[in-house]
């Protein structure tokens, strides 16, 4: 049984064998106890409000997947809320991307030992084999937990990437085909990974890139990350890099690097670059 908000999703997944419901409370009652509900939404409001809804919908025994990159001391505080109904509450970190659907699902699963006993078969469906790429990590929030600090290492991963790429284009005087290295690379390399790999698709159409913005948007689990780190008492410094290069790339106005040369001039005497240049007979009537 499947349920959305937006109909497009249902009707697809009905297409494949699915069965629709209209809405959360007529997937309930469609679903037969104990119920299983796995949810994949943002983070946020959005999970919040389907997890209230459903807590007033569902009966003791039943389950509630999250599935979805939620924080995780909300999911801990969720997995509080419904137990105390009877409900249980799993966080399942997943990680895949697009490409899960075809390649498997990597799980990191939180909560009773229990809950997870009867989800444990939709898990080892989803992963990419009943005997890897899952697993019972520990308590209510561990699951989300995990994929927290697994997406912080993504970011640092995709930065370090990024940099090293944009080193070798910058290197005009060999001329060097970045895509080319990318797919030499992806074989016998140190650094070959999944992310070289999507690299180097990225790279074949047009290794200039010039139609993709220079903005890089973040969907919290970063800043999360680098906040239980700071908690903790951890370091973080290539996780926190990454997270400030991608709030770099949304400075529109550059004023942090506009300061940086005033400061220079300022101290040094160094040349202020202007950002409108000026008029070469009035560059010549200063002389």
């Amino acid at each position: 049984m499947v349920s959305n908000r937006s109909p497009d999703p249902v009707r697809q997944l009905t297409t494949e064998g699915a069965v629709p419901a209209r809405s959360r409370a007529e997937l309930v009652e469609l679903l037969p106890a104990p119920r299983i509900v796995w949810t994949v939404l943002p983070a946020g409001a959005t999970t919040e409000q389907a997890v209230e809804e459903l807590a007033g919908l569902l009966q003791p025994g039943d389950i509630v997947v999250d599935a979805a990159n939620s924080y995780y001391r909300d999911s801990m505080r969720r997995a509080e809320s419904l137990g105390a109904r009877g409900i249980e509450f799993v966080d399942a970190g997943t990680s895949g991307g697009i490409w899960g659907r075809e390649n498997g699902y990597s799980m990191s699963v939180g909560g009773s030992p229990e809950a997870f006993a009867v989800i444990r078969p939709l898990v080892e469906t989803l992963a990419p084999g009943s005997d890897r790429g899952w697993g019972y990590v520990g308590p209510s929030g561990a699951g989300h937990f995990t994929k927290m600090v697994h997406n912080g290492i993504e970011y640092g991963m995709m930065q370090a990437y990024a940099e090293g790429f944009a080193l070798l284009r910058s290197k005009e005087e060999f001329g060097l085909d970045v895509h080319q290295v990318a797919e030499l690379w992806r074989e016998g390399s140190v650094i070959r990974s999944w992310l070289l790999d999507l690299a180097a698709r990225a790279l074949a159409p047009d290794a200039s890139l010039e139609a993709i913005a220079p903005r890089v948007e973040d969907s919290g689990e970063g800043r999360w990350t680098v906040l239980e780190a700071i908690d903790q008492g951890v370091p973080a410094p290539v996780i926190s890099a990454a997270l400030n290069a991608r709030f770099s790339s949304r400075d529109e106005t550059g004023y942090a690097a506009r300061l940086l040369a005033a400061l220079r001039g300022q101290f040094g005497g160094h040349a202020v670059p202007s950002s409108v240049q000026a008029p070469r007979g009035a560059e010549e009537g200063k002389r």
